[in-house]
């Protein structure tokens, strides 16, 4: 795991056990024990196992007020104050059991939100002047070609260069199924080849790998708690002050000795602060192997609250690989020189639009020109000189209205190609439009069922934002069929102004994109959403990652996140009424301490194991994506 970053396993706050099991042990030994010692020894026994407790409660009633350690305090010393051994004993036992069955719960709950987490390895394969050698993993760098064969763990992020397989991502999105890869396929790290043998180009290598940043991400969840979590953790410490007055009341009242460490042993905070994090991790468990990674339970809650979601179209809505469609020259100029052109200008540019060019230019085996003082201008263009003539490449709007280009001779035939769904590229040359590009992005396959799936889900407006021309974007939006908001010709800008207006109309929402211009939309979002080949700034700033190249797994993380507050709500509402049903009982004397003990525990230890099972719980809706990658296998 050395090759993890450091930053992936930063110590959790109080991860050493307060309680351990032989502890656990001795108390109850002692305590099953003491009804048949004789006196002498019965009471230094007692003496000695509840002091702990005692001193533990005194320090919290001084530093921190009247907290849960008082209550326990507060109970034992009743009991040992009339002399009653037994009982004292018995609840310092059931308090640490409690306690022990309590931590153990909350750890297995990490460790199987860690299980998301495969261990790398130290050497890999890879070719080498033409052969295959053996170098440790640190040593690897991008662009390395990385052998894999049957039984190995996928290093790196990268495409199959060469070679057939069939991977196990069952780590990366729960997919029990192997997937069948070939030459131009993505794979991720922490996937494993099954059968078959690859020849992968490196991407992402160390700490920049997916299941790297996995690691950090999932770690930071550990440390954070939800505004749900907050609350409920708030009102548990409001309610002990009651339990500890109503007990010393009761004492003061009927002088009941017996009836007072009943009541005080009785406590709400403890069901309420453990099940909220057990059930909130275990969603996360399950989303992660849904493929939805989500950076601590705030994005959780969040999720189940939205009812606006926001999209980015390129790379969101649309595969986001562009292929150029139509080439038309103006001026003079033929369709390859136009190309070439465009080509050389955008060659060192990374947007979507500029990489579809470049690369029909070389798959035309087309020489580019040289090209000098190269100055890109975000979301409108590219201006360069090619042999001293200066040459624009970009929207409309910015050769026209920026740059006073007259590109009305393609007016009619940029409507044209616009209304079929087009994206349109001007190409200028000394302050005349020499030739435009067009483009077409299709829609991802699953885009039209997974708005449909959001709708059926109680996301009322969905929003699509897109720097295309307004008939583009119309076009799009018509295919879709659940747009309910559209906005066209959108800078990185813009798209943040929305989404605060959105939210600033009373919407709750969430954005999906995947660009480094969508940093700022994603975070201003109530929940930022970035798709699996999202740029590195997109995936910081999302609170959530879809590890499934899917819209349809926003939907099995919507039903997650909503089972997750039904969850929550009724772990809160159990102990809130079964404890308070103990309580009177208590107060009532129908309960002795131990009696009233082993309910209070009893009914934590229920709840909890309610809120694990519940809160991990993979919904049915999982299935839409199964049966759609199953389907795309046998085709």
């Amino acid at each position: 795991m050395e090759n993890i970053p450091r930053e992936a396993y930063l110590p959790e706050v109080d991860r050493t056990a307060s309680v351990t099991l032989p502890s656990v042990l001795s108390q109850a030994g002692a305590a099953l024990a003491s009804p048949f010692l004789p006196e002498p020894v019965k009471a230094p026994l007692s003496m000695a196992l509840g002091l702990p407790t005692m001193l533990e409660g005194a320090g919290t009633l001084l530093n921190e007020g009247v907290k849960v350690a008082v209550l326990d305090a507060a109970a034992v010393g009743f009991s040992l104050a009339r002399g009653d051994y037994a009982t004292a004993n018995a609840i310092v036992a059931m308090l640490g059991l409690g306690e022990y069955l309590e931590q153990w719960t909350e750890q297995k709950s990490d460790d199987l939100l860690k299980n998301l987490l495969r261990p790398q390895v130290e050497t890999v394969w890879v070719e080498r002047d033409a052969r295959e050698v053996s170098i440790p993993f640190t040593e690897l760098g991008v662009g390395d070609i990385v052998i894999c064969g049957a039984g190995e763990l996928m290093p790196v992020d990268g495409v199959v260069t060469d070679g057939e397989a069939a991977l196990n991502q069952s780590s990366i999105t729960g997919e029990s199924l192997p997937v069948h890869v070939r030459p131009g396929d993505s794979v991720l790290s922490g996937t494993v080849v099954e059968d078959g043998r690859l020849k992968i180009a490196a991407r992402s290598v160390g700490a920049e790998t997916s299941m790297a940043r996995m690691g950090r991400f999932l770690e930071n969840s550990l440390r954070t708690k939800s505004v749900s979590q907050t609350r409920s953790d708030e009102l548990a410490d409001k309610l002990v002050p009651v339990t500890f007055g109503l007990g010393l009341g009761l004492f003061a009242l009927t002088r009941d000795v017996r009836r007072a460490a009943s009541v005080l042993t009785v406590d709400y905070s403890c069901a309420i602060k453990v099940a909220a994090p057990v059930a909130v991790k275990s969603g996360m468990y399950a989303a992660g192997h849904c493929g939805v990674l989500l950076k601590g339970g705030q994005a959780l809650d969040n999720l189940a609250r939205i009812d606006t979601v926001v999209f980015d179209k390129t790379g969101t809505l649309t595969k986001g690989d562009l292929k150029v469609t139509d080439l038309i020259p103006l001026n003079g100029m033929d369709g390859e020189e136009l190309l070439a052109l465009a080509a050389g200008a955008e060659e060192h540019y990374s947007h979507p639009v500029a990489r579809a060019v470049v690369a029909e230019a070389k798959s035309r085996g087309l020489e580019l020109p040289p090209i000098s003082q190269v100055d890109f201008i975000v979301a409108h263009g590219v201006s360069a000189f090619v042999e001293g003539e200066r040459v624009l490449v970009g929207s409309r709007h910015f050769l026209e209205d920026d740059e006073h280009v007259d590109c009305f001779a393609a007016v009619k035939l940029g409507r044209e190609l616009r209304s079929q769904g087009k994206s349109l590229l001007y190409v200028a040359r000394e302050g005349l439009l020499v030739g435009v590009i067009a483009m077409r992005d299709e829609l991802r396959p699953e885009a039209v069922e997974a708005m449909g799936l959001l709708k059926e889900r109680g996301i009322s407006k969905i929003v699509m934002l897109t720097g295309d021309h307004r008939d583009t974007a119309n076009a799009i939006a018509e295919s879709l069929g659940c747009i309910d908001e559209l906005h066209w010709e959108q800078r990185p800008e813009d798209k943040a102004a929305i989404v605060n207006r959105l939210k600033k109309d009373g919407h709750f929402l969430a954005f999906a994109g995947d660009g480094v211009n969508d940093a700022p939309a994603l975070i201003s979002a109530d929940v930022g959403i970035c798709m699996p080949g999202g740029a590195d700034l997109a995936r910081e700033a999302a609170q959530v990652v879809l590890l499934e190249d899917n819209l349809k797994a926003l939907a099995v993380a919507r039903d997650i996140a909503t089972q997750n507050e039904k969850v929550l709500k009724r772990s809160f509402q159990a102990a809130v009424g079964i404890n308070s049903a103990v309580l009177l009982m208590a107060s009532a004397g129908l309960l002795s301490p131990v009696a009233s003990a082993f309910l209070h525990n009893a009914s934590t230890l229920g709840i909890l194991g309610y809120a694990a099972a519940s809160g991990g719980r993979v919904p049915k809706s999982q299935e839409f994506i199964r049966s759609k990658r199953q389907t795309e296998e046998v085709a």
